[in-house]
This record gives structure tokens, C-alpha cells and sequence, in this order.
């Protein structure tokens, strides 16, 4: 099997590429050499380790954690949509804790209480048809 060749098994970190986890190989071999990837529970420091179908990759991205199920071997680092067929995201299930879970939901960008601060320039349209100005 080739660097790009498909098999039934693939480095971790070809992987994490082809599956859009990581912006770029390189990336994620810091990722993996800083011990923020673990296969199936069990901490890599080397990107040489093989993934197949049925593992589960947990990954320490940011403030948050991913697990995510390896379906399949990718063959090139295609589009989005194909990419996401390549992992079952086990996290999306699971519930929001800790400072995700306190946050509250993001506001509106255009919502603005009355009279609080400058108008948007839709206020600034009304206004001036409502004076006259237009």
C-alpha cells in the first residue's frame, strides 16, 4: 500500500486529514506529538499508527473533546461531504458540560434593546424616510 493508496488500515494522522479534522498533516502530527489523540483509549505519541473501521479516536481540540468513530479509510482529502463519511461523531450525543453548558445562547447579531446604542443602518434608513430625508 502507497502513501495515498486505500487499505484497511491508515496512519492517524493521513486520517485525520482526509476526515478534515486537522487543516493539514503537519498539524496533525503536533496534535498527536503534543498527546492530544488517543485510539481507542489508549494515548499515541506517533503518527505512524495505523486506524481502521471500528476504532475511536478521542481528540483534545481546543477547550473541546472529540470522539469520533473511524467508518472508513479515505482515499484523498475530498470535500466536506465526503469527508464526513468517514467518521461517526460520538461527542454530538453526548451533553454539554461544564463552561459549553453555563454559556448561554448566542444573541442575535442584529438584536439590540431600544434606544441602546447608535442605530443600525436600517434604523438610519427609517428614520430618514420617517423625516423626510430620502
Amino acid at each position: 500500500m502507497g502513501e495515498g493508496g486505500v487499505g484497511s488500515n491508515q496512519r492517524v494522522d493521513q486520517w485525520l486529514w482526509f476526515a478534515r479534522i486537522t487543516k493539514s498533516r503537519t498539524l496533525a502530527q503536533d496534535l498527536i506529538a503534543r498527546g492530544k489523540v488517543r485510539v481507542n483509549r489508549i494515548k499515541i505519541d506517533k503518527p505512524s499508527i495505523l486506524v481502521k473501521p471500528g476504532d475511536v479516536l478521542t481528540l483534545v481540540v481546543g477547550p473541546a473533546v472529540r470522539s469520533l468513530e473511524v467508518l472508513a479509510i479515505g482515499a484523498r482529502r475530498g470535500p466536506a461531504a465526503e469527508a464526513r463519511l468517514l467518521f461517526n461523531d460520538l461527542t454530538s450525543a453526548a451533553p454539554r458540560s461544564g463552561a459549553a453548558a453555563m454559556s448561554p445562547e448566542p444573541a442575535k447579531s442584529a438584536a439590540r434593546p431600544d434606544g441602546a446604542g447608535r442605530p443600525t443602518k436600517r434604523d438610519r434608513r427609517q428614520i430618514d424616510k420617517l423625516k423626510g430625508r430620502s
